[in-house]
């Protein structure tokens, strides 16, 4: 079998930056060892699997990694929808095209921007519950295992917490920019923190500050599990940011659009669009949305399956 893919850069409008994802957007008789398998072929940070739309116009999505599959991710939303509709799979009539996918923790509502027929925002809404823990490791402990001082932690506005959306986050503020960028992980600090006893697996660090026009926060993923050099794709954590930002009492109620920037000029520097409505309940509705760019595009010969 020969099937099309597409790479596209998520979270940008600029060529070589952001997050590369793949995208297969005919996946139909993909079996998920073929998946499997192409994912560790592609060797990104996710490779993604759309089939047709069924009876009700949902297109189920598959996310893999070079390891496994993924239950959620928003990446593989933004780069899905925006292929389908720069390569001719959905119909762009009106200015605002809405997709529904089907990912393994269930259906995720998507609206295509659109401009002379062309896409050019993509957005798409979640609800969220969370759990907050203030219980976190101490400022002397969080500093050694970031190698950073204890003086670089926040405490005027935010504090260390621990959040979940379904996976936890460590979540740390910083006072500055450079502080998040030169931010690195150590495996003895950790190790010899009360960190390892929390549920996260993942830091989240972010400050308020940016020398970059167009966003709030610059934020950055480490953690055991991630490579000292990597600065991974924070999409996935934006839920748990949003449920963070929302546990302050200075967070005042009501809709709020921000701006997360992940990375710099010289690491593929993406802008990630958050709005949240805050009403201090249960559930936290939010919407993440980004452009996208197409980078290319090729065919893949697929054995049949073993």
């Amino acid at each position: 079998m020969s099937l099309n893919y597409y790479i596209t850069d998520v979270f940008t409008n600029q060529i070589f930056s952001g997050a590369q994802i793949a995208v297969f957007p005919q996946a139909d008789n993909l079996t998920d060892q073929q998946m499997a398998l192409i994912a560790r072929e592609m060797n990104l940070s996710e490779t993604v699997f759309v089939s047709s739309p069924d009876s009700s116009n949902k297109r189920k999505m598959r996310i893999f990694s070079p390891l496994a599959e993924i239950d959620y991710a928003g990446h593989p939303i933004i780069a899905a929808a925006f292929i389908l509709a720069e390569c001719g799979e959905v119909e762009l009539s009106q200015t605002e095209t809405r997709l529904t996918f089907t990912q393994n923790i269930g259906d995720i509502e998507t609206y295509v921007s659109t401009k002379e027929g062309k896409p050019t925002f993509v957005q798409f809404s979640r609800k969220v519950s969370s759990i907050i823990d203030r219980y976190t490791p101490s400022d002397l402990e969080l500093a050694e295992f970031l190698s950073i001082e204890p003086a670089e932690i926040d405490h005027k506005k935010y504090t260390t917490r621990l959040v979940s959306c379904g996976f936890p986050y460590l979540i740390v503020p910083l006072w500055n920019y450079d502080s998040v960028r030169n931010a690195k992980f150590n495996f003895a600090g950790w190790s010899q923190s009360a960190a390892p006893q929390t549920a996260a697996q993942e830091i989240l660090i972010f400050s308020p500050k940016t020398p970059f026009q167009g966003a709030n926060f610059n934020a950055r993923l480490l953690g055991p599990n991630i490579g000292i050099h990597e600065d991974p794709p924070v999409g996935s954590a934006m839920a748990a940011f949003a449920s963070y930002l929302c546990s302050f009492d200075s967070t005042q109620q009501g809709t709020h659009t921000f701006a997360v920037e992940r990375g710099d000029d010289q690491n593929r520097r993406s802008i990630i669009n958050l709005e949240m409505d805050h009403r201090a309940q249960a559930e936290l509705t939010l919407r993440i949305g980004g452009e996208a760019v197409m980078v290319a595009e090729g065919k893949m010969n697929i054995p049949a399956p073993r």
